[in-house]
């Protein structure tokens, strides 16, 4: 069907000649004589473009251009006016307006700039529809896996994209969270804007709080010079809280303020600054649980938990093993393409299918890094594992059968304890009657240390 287009002016005669001219060349248009008629007639819809005079009793062309662009942005819109009202014109293409036309003007010069815009909005269309496809139908890229979990966190993440509201992202630590809040912006209309991370349990309350908001100099000792902070360099794109339920209950507050008034106030300043930022937050602890016990501001949680990503922990998905190895042993062959390591031999596959992966997804990026460092051979075997990998279970009893040192043992009875706590650390820390850091320490004795093998980014 072709376009319809809407042309108005209070005086009839001009409106009738030019929609006759337009109906000859191909269209479908209407006129009419008066701006309330045409606000109306626009309020109906099915009108494609829009040919206004800019000065008309009561609604003017102006005031229909700002309706148009309110009802359906974009629509073309082209303005006509006499010789004397060249400024409002300009005005008009200020505003929005396509082009306009200074009377009087042949219907052929109208059609011209009327079939160029109307090709324009239909190469927009096609540009938006292709990018939608895109975003529906192309990989993730560090998001692997093809389970029914994955699809639908696959799929939240493309109709997140183009929803500009907060999102919390929960899953076991190395699900790949960080992972997620970067495809959300990556798919964003805030793409072209700065991704921010921070993680909120890696800075003291004083230093987390200047990080996020910036200081002005002089604030505190040390404050030589003013910081502007993440949430400035953040502006226009978007910023992750990763790990918010280490965030200072002070600190949320001051979140909270943010959120509902999009103002930040640096530390030592009394002058407010708007700021447009998406807020992504990330965490692997219960938030509703951790705000019945008053250690998180439930308010600050409805305003984060607007719509919840929940990612399944890697023992939960056991048919993304095989094809995550793929994509993990496809980086590091690049990355170390000195190494003989093609592949691994059916046993050892068996045995990472068998293996919990209280680590998830950075625990399997992680040996399979190692694998292709320390390979010998093309098909690296059961005997390549890493000693928690080499048994048929991941419980430390497995020590009556086989001699471990006593380093490995801590290792394997950490990671045996962090999969019975569900992944959460601190709680696992406290089974074991140990500090966090000492946890960290255990869990981390069996691997390569970081200073010789980079390791792969999830969180």
């Amino acid at each position: 069907m072709a376009e319809c287009i809407l042309v108005v002016d209070d005086h009839i005669e001009m409106a009738e000649m030019l929609a006759e001219a337009l109906g000859e060349a191909g269209w479908r248009a209407e006129a009419l004589d008066s701006g309330a008629r045409a606000l109306e007639r626009l309020e109906a819809g099915g009108v494609d473009a829009l040919v206004t005079d800019l000065r008309m009793d009561g609604v003017g062309g102006l005031e229909l251009l700002a309706a148009s662009q309110r009802l359906d942005p974009r629509r073309p819109v082209i303005v006509m006016t006499a010789y004397g009202a060249i400024d409002s014109a300009v005005d008009s293409i200020r505003q929005g307006a396509y082009h306009y036309l200074t009377k009087p003007f042949p219907p052929e010069e109208l059609e011209i700039f009327l079939r160029r815009a109307l090709e324009e909005q239909d190469l927009q269309k096609e540009t938006q529809r292709l990018r939608k496809a895109l975003r529906e139908h192309l990989p993730i890229d560090g998001l692997v896996g093809s389970s029914p979990a994955m699809r639908e966190v696959l799929d939240l993440v493309n109709r997140l994209a183009v929803v500009d509201v907060p999102v919390l992202i929960q899953g076991e630590t190395g699900t790949g969270k960080s992972l997620v809040a970067s495809a959300i912006h990556a798919r964003s209309a805030r793409a072209r804007g700065s991704f921010v991370s921070i993680n909120c349990a890696a800075l003291p309350e004083a230093l987390l709080e200047s990080e996020l908001f910036g200081h002005a100099k002089g604030a505190f000792t040390g404050a030589t010079s003013e910081r502007s902070g993440l949430f400035a360099e953040a502006e226009a794109g978007t910023l992750l809280l990763d790990e918010i339920g280490e965030l200072p209950l002070a600190i949320q507050a001051k979140l909270l303020h943010v959120l509902e008034r999009g103002t930040v106030r640096p530390v030592g300043s009394n002058r407010e600054r708007k700021v447009d930022v998406r807020i992504l937050a990330a965490t692997h602890r219960d938030l509703h649980d951790m705000a019945q016990r008053q250690q998180f501001r439930e308010d600050l949680l409805y305003r984060l938990d607007v719509v919840t990503i929940e990612i399944p922990a890697l023992k939960h998905r056991k048919e993304d093993i095989l094809p995550l190895i793929d994509h993990f042993l496809g980086i590091y062959r690049g990355r170390f393409n000195q190494s003989p390591v093609e592949g691994f031999t059916p046993a050892a596959l068996a045995r990472f299918m068998d293996y919990p992966w209280p680590g998830n997804v950075r625990e399997l990026s992680h040996v399979v890094q190692r694998m292709v460092v320390l390979g010998r051979r093309a098909l690296a075997d059961v005997d390549d594992l890493p000693p928690a990998l080499r048994f048929d279970s991941g419980n430390p009893m497995d020590v009556f059968t086989h001699v471990l040192p006593a380093r490995e043992l801590q290792h394997r009875y950490a990671q045996w304890a962090l999969e019975r706590c569900g992944g959460l650390k601190n709680r696992t820390a406290e089974s074991l009657d140990i500090d966090i850091k000492t946890l960290n320490r255990w869990l981390q004795d069996g691997s390569i240390p970081d200073s010789h093998v980079p390791t792969q980014e999830q969180a």
